[in-house]
């Protein structure tokens, strides 16, 4: 069976009542439209104005246009007023068109589209689409930007909205609930769309909206930031300590690299032992389950299925050796982890001494390294149990969590924006509250209130911790050694702090490792800095004549290794431990994988050399994840 067939069933539109939308259109073109005033609600009656006979035409339009929840909330707190100009040289051609919005402050353009909802007939707009006259009158008047693209230029250029917020504001009268505001329901559409959403009961679903602030849009951002900070449901890549895992697009996994403790999930050799992959192999035992995330520690690896299972496989315990110290049994294969079958997992993490998961719900569960209360329970060091962190983030919604050495931080979605918390060991500051004492309860970094920035990404690397915020800006804290901060020097940082050498870049996506980290702009471009051992930082700088990547960074630079590729990166991954050499992985947007640092164990998917443990240069991997 494929990977793709894992019993998700396709998601529909809400149930949306059939309604004859030509008999409230007018189906003839006309050349010529005079500026009409419409009401949609109160005492006017409706009149031509199509939205208010039609609201379900609307309704399709915010659903299938993937808008963002907040410009929901503009469409139903804002009044919209547009002043159409229709001038037709003839019945076939429409000649210009423009737009005004009166409404201060003016609205985003991508509210605006959500707007413009089919107010001229759709034959008419059916005509102006396929006349090459129409086109290239609205292109010279630069109301549309690609003549091939016009699905969303659609939208652009049909505005006869004359509606005001009460339109948006009022009940729509549709299931399933017949109370909620068209912005409401397509919300909650957009939301069924989601594989972790649908499954959920009708009691589930209310919980999760109540926990989110009470709106759908809301649970919608939710979600929404969940799959932007873990690439959830798309192609990935892990490089794990010695070893690495790639899952595509639909959902495959192959891994690669150190099979010693059966990381690699592929079973046991004929001889009964287990054996290191220098190219990515299929592990075919998962085939029919989906998987949308992974992740790697050392010799350890766990894996979360579309419908919520995790599957984890390697050596069964914690330490800081690769075999561990609390035992050697090791598990060769995919194996489900009993203990969270009934909790619905959306991400997981691996730090040295634990392993953190994520709920649907938005829960944080943590298994292990708790004798101490370093995370708020007591538990065994070996204990398999998951434990839901207590504290702050007990009735608090999370979208990602990143786990380093001996330390967590989450992100966490609240109806006043994203905010980020942290526990655990407090060496170095890297928990970010301008001390260095430890945390054994979850507990918010308020620095971030302080600069202005909505935290959209966090990445947990071994000894120091970075974020991305909203506007791009990227602020780091903990350890400084090598550099790894990016702010010219090693001192240690206890609070986040703006990269100040990206000023000029709107980043949006981080990654951290062993005192590395990598930034990736909204442009594609990477820049990296900290450690440059076993050529992972990607620079390969030359020195005398040698090419070496052994050099320090100590603010961000270009990695103009793979500038050179001209591919567009969209994730970076880095090993993220103190006992391995780190080697890089670069996804590019069109499903293109790239390797670069250690590759002694085949982690790189390549053998190299004789006498080679290392390369500088990214090179492709032999694998198409998308």
């Amino acid at each position: 069976m494929d990977a793709t067939t894992s019993g998700t069933e396709t998601i529909q539109y809400c149930n949306i009542p059939e309604q004859s939308i030509a008999a409230a259109l007018v189906t003839s073109p006309r050349p010529t439209f005079q500026r009409l005033v419409r009401h949609c609600f109160g005492d006017s009656i409706p009149g031509e104005f199509p939205l208010a006979a039609n609201p379900s035409v609307v309704l399709h339009v915010l659903t299938t246009s993937n808008l963002d929840p907040q410009d929901l909330a503009k469409l139903e707190a804002r009044y919209v007023e547009e002043v159409v100009v229709v001038e037709g040289k003839d019945n076939n051609a429409l000649a210009q068109m423009r737009v005004k919005v009166l409404s201060p402050p003016r609205v985003p353009p991508s509210a605006i589209i959500t707007s413009f909802a089919l107010s001229f007939s759709l034959a008419y707009i059916t005509e102006v689409i396929n006349n090459p006259h129409s086109k290239r009158a609205l292109l010279s008047e630069n109301i549309i930007d690609d003549a091939t693209d016009l699905n969303l230029d659609l939208f652009c250029f049909v505005v006869g909205l004359q509606a005001t917020c009460s339109f948006f504001r009022h009940p729509a009268n549709f299931a399933p609930d017949y109370e909620l505001s068209i912005a409401e329901l397509a919300a909650l559409d957009m939301c069924q769309k989601r594989a972790i959403f649908k499954p959920m009961t009708a009691d589930k679903r209310d919980n999760l909206k109540q926990k989110c602030g009470g709106s759908w849009k809301l649970v919608l951002r939710y979600l929404l930031a969940g799959e932007a900070c873990c690439r959830r449901e798309k192609s990935q890549a892990i490089a794990g300590p010695g070893h690495s895992i790639a899952v595509t697009s639909n959902g495959a996994v192959y891994s690669f690299g150190s099979n010693s403790s059966g990381q690699l999930g592929h079973g046991l050799t004929p001889e009964g032992n287990t054996a290191d992959e220098c190219q990515p192999r299929l592990i075919r035992s998962l085939q029919g389950t989906r998987i949308i995330q992974a992740t790697a520690g050392a010799g350890r690896t766990m894996l979360i299925s579309d419908n919520g299972k995790v599957y984890a496989f390697g050596k069964d315990s914690f330490g800081e050796a690769e075999f561990g110290v609390q035992g050697s049994r090791t598990v060769n294969t995919p194996r489900l982890v009993e203990s969270l079958k009934d909790i619905f997992v959306v991400q997981a993490a691996i730090g040295n001494f634990f392993t953190a998961v994520l709920s649907r719900e938005g829960t944080v569960y943590t298994f292990s390294w708790g004798s101490d209360g370093k995370l708020g329970h007591q538990t065994e060091p070996s204990d398999v149990q998951p434990y839901p962190l207590l504290g702050a983030l007990e009735n608090i919604p999370v979208v990602q969590i990143a786990a380093g050495y001996c330390y967590l931080l989450a992100l966490a979605c609240q109806p006043s924006g994203m905010s980020v918390y942290s526990v655990g060991c407090g060496l170095g500051g890297k928990l970010g509250h301008g001390s260095r004492t430890d945390e054994k309860f979850p507990r918010l970094i308020k620095k971030f209130q302080e600069l202005n920035i909505q935290p959209v990404v966090v990445a947990a690397g071994a000894w120091h911790a970075a974020v991305v915020g909203k506007d791009g800006r990227v602020c780091t804290w903990g350890w400084g050694r090598y550099g790894c901060l990016g702010h010219e020097n090693e001192e240690c940082e206890s609070s986040p702090k703006v990269v100040e050498g990206l000023s000029d870049v709107k980043a949006v996506h981080v990654a951290t490792g062993d005192y590395t980290t990598f930034v990736v702009s909204n442009s594609g471009d990477v820049y990296s800095f900290g450690c440059g051992e076993s050529s992972s930082l990607g620079h390969n700088t030359e020195v005398d004549g040698q090419g070496t990547g052994h050099t320090n960074v100590v603010k961000p630079e270009i990695v103009s290794s793979l500038k050179q590729l001209k591919e567009r990166v969209v994730q970076i991954s880095l090993t993220n431990s103190i006992f391995w050499n780190a080697h890089t992985f670069a996804l590019t947007e069109s499903g293109k994988l790239y390797a670069f640092g250690a590759g002694d164990k085949g982690q790189l998917g390549v053998k190299l050399g004789e006498n080679q443990s290392e390369r500088g240069h990214p090179e492709a991997v032999d694998i198409e994840l998308k």
